[in-house]
C-alpha cells in the first residue's frame, strides 16, 4: 500500500505458478522490493532504486558491481540469458525492468547532447494554478517550480569541480556521479559545463526559470527514454538473430505514467490522466493483428492472469484480474469491465500528495480526497485535460450519485476497507493557514 510496507516473497506469485507449469524464468534490473527474489531460476536485482551508473546488483552468489549505465548494463545481462543461459527445450519467461526514466534522470554519455537543439513543447498546463482542484493540488510538493531541486534533479553546477564539492552527500544523483570512473565524469563534465555557463549568464527571470527547467528535465527525462527504445529494440533483434522470434511473445509496459510538466508537475501518484494510463504494448506473432488497438479498460493487475493464461498455467480463484487474451485475438467480451477502480494511500510522504481514491468509467472520473472531505469530477469527452471540476455543478448532479454508488461498489469488490475516515487535523490547519510543510 506505501513505499514502507515490506513484500511477501513466500506468497503466491505469477513466476512461481509458470515455474510450476514448466517454464523457466528470469528476472534482470529494478525489483525494488526488499529480500531476495523468488520464483526465478536466473536472476540479477538492483539494491533499491539502484544507479545509472556502474550500477550494484544482488545476485544468487552476493554484490557485485558492473560497468556501465544501468539500462545497457540490464539489458546486456537479459541478451546474455536469452543467448546462453536458458534452456532451448523449454518454454521462458524472462522480465527485463529498468531503473530509467526514474529520477535523477541520468542519460547515457552517448545522449546526453540529444535534443539539444531543439525546444521540447510545453504542455498546455505548464502553469497551472489548479484554481478548481481541490485543496491537495495547490499544497502538493512536486511543482518544477519550487520543488524540483535545480542541483539535485537538474545537475546544475555539479561541475567541474564535482566530486570533491559534494563528497558528503547522500543525495542520489550525486551518489550516481559518485560511482562514476574519471573518465565518465570528463564525458559529464564536458556536456554540462557549457550549459550550466549559459544559464547563469542569461540571467532568467523566475517564469523563464521554470521554462529552462522544464526543459533540461524533460530532455534528460526523454534521453533516458531512449536508452529504453534502444534496449527495446536489441531484445527483439536478439529474439530474431535466434530464430525464435515468431514463437515468442514481448510485451512493454510500465509502472505508472508520469507528469513531464502536465499541471506544471514532475512525478505521479495522482489520479489524473497523465499518471493513470500505462502504455500496454504486446507482439504476439499469429495471435495478434499488427496495428491493431483496443479501447477496453485495463489494468495492471490483469497482466499475471494474461501470462497464465497464455501459458496454460493455473490461475487461482483469489487472484482480480481477467486475463486479455480475448481481447488480444480481437474478440469484445459482453461483459468486460466498464470502469476501474483507483487507491494511492501514502500521505503524508513524499510530495505531499494527499489520499485518495476514485472510480474512472469510459467517460467520467470521480476522485474522492477521502481525508479532507473533497470531491473532484471530470467529463473526460468534453475535458480531456480535467480543467474543470464539475462536483457542484448541478447539471451533474445525477450522474456523479451514480458514479458515487459505483465507486462504493467497486472499492467494496476489490475488498478495499482501507480505512478512509482519518483526518489529519494538523493538514487541514495548515491549509487554512497556507502554512503546509512537509512532514
Amino acid at each position: 500500500m506505501s513505499n514502507g510496507n515490506t513484500f511477501d516473497w513466500n506468497q503466491q506469485t505469477f513466476p512461481k505458478l509458470l515455474q510450476k507449469a514448466g517454464y523457466q524464468t528470469a528476472i534482470y534490473g529494478k525489483s525494488h522490493l526488499k529480500g531476495q527474489p523468488q520464483g526465478y531460476d536466473e536472476w540479477a536485482v538492483l539494491p533499491g532504486q539502484g544507479l545509472y551508473c556502474n550500477p550494484d546488483f544482488i545476485t544468487p552468489e552476493g554484490e557485485t558491481t558492473i560497468e556501465g549505465h544501468c539500462t545497457d548494463v540490464v539489458t546486456d545481462l537479459a541478451v546474455d540469458y536469452l543467448k546462453n543461459k536458458r534452456d532451448n527445450d523449454k518454454p521462458f519467461m524472462l522480465m527485463v525492468q529498468h531503473k530509467a526514466p526514474h529520477r535523477a534522470w541520468m542519460p547515457a554519455a552517448r545522449h546526453l547532447h540529444l535534443y539539444d537543439n531543439i525546444d521540447i513543447p510545453e504542455p498546455d498546463t505548464l502553469f497551472d494554478t489548479w484554481e478548481d482542484n481541490a485543496a491537495g493540488a495547490r499544497h502538493q510538493e512536486l511543482e518544477i517550480d519550487r520543488h524540483m531541486d535545480i542541483n539535485y534533479d537538474l545537475f546544475l553546477d555539479l561541475t567541474p569541480d564535482f566530486p570533491e564539492k559534494k563528497m558528503r552527500t547522500d543525495k542520489s544523483s550525486w551518489k550516481n556521479m559518485l560511482t562514476m570512473t574519471e573518465k565518465q565524469l570528463d564525458v559529464w563534465r564536458a556536456a554540462y559545463g557549457p550549459k550550466d555557463a549559459a544559464f547563469h549568464e542569461a540571467n532568467l527571470s523566475p517564469k523563464e526559470v521554470i521554462r529552462w527547467k522544464y526543459q533540461r528535465y524533460a530532455k534528460n527525462y526523454l534521453r533516458c527514454v531512449k536508452g529504453v527504445d534502444e534496449s527495446v529494440g536489441r531484445l527483439v533483434d536478439t529474439l530474431e538473430e535466434l530464430g525464435i522470434d515468431d514463437n515468442t511473445i514481448v510485451i512493454y509496459s510500465s509502472d505508472q505514467g508520469f507528469y513531464i510538466g502536465d499541471h506544471g508537475w514532475y512525478d505521479k501518484r495522482w489520479m489524473y490522466e497523465e499518471s493513470l494510463k500505462m502504455p500496454f504494448i504486446v507482439k504476439w506473432p499469429g495471435a495478434i493483428k499488427p496495428g491493431s488497438k483496443s479501447d477496453r479498460m485495463i489494468q495492471n493487475l490483469d497482466y499475471a492472469q494474461t501470462f497464465l493464461d497464455i501459458a496454460g498455467a493455473l490461475q487461482p480463484d483469489d487472484m482480480q484480474g481477467r486475463s486479455l487474451v480475448p481481447l488480444f485475438k480481437g474478440k469484445k467480451p459482453r461483459d468486460w469491465r466498464k470502469s476501474i477502480y483507483y487507491q494511492y494511500y501514502e500521505y503524508p510522504s513524499w510530495h505531499m500528495v494527499p489520499r485518495q481514491n476514485g472510480i474512472r468509467t469510459e467517460r467520467y472520473k470521480l476522485i474522492n480526497f477521502y481525508q479532507f472531505d473533497e470531491w473532484e469530477f471530470y467529463d473526460l469527452k468534453n475535458d480531456p485535460d480535467e480543467l474543470e471540476n464539475l462536483y457542484h455543478n448541478p447539471e451533474y448532479a445525477k450522474i456523479i450519485e451514480k458514479t458515487k454508488k459505483q465507486l462504493r461498489e467497486i472499492q467494496e469488490y476489490y475488498d478495499d476497507d482501507s480505512d478512509t475516515s482519518e483526518k489529519p487535523e494538523k493538514w487541514q490547519k495548515d491549509v487554512r493557514s497556507g502554512r503546509l510543510r512537509s512532514q
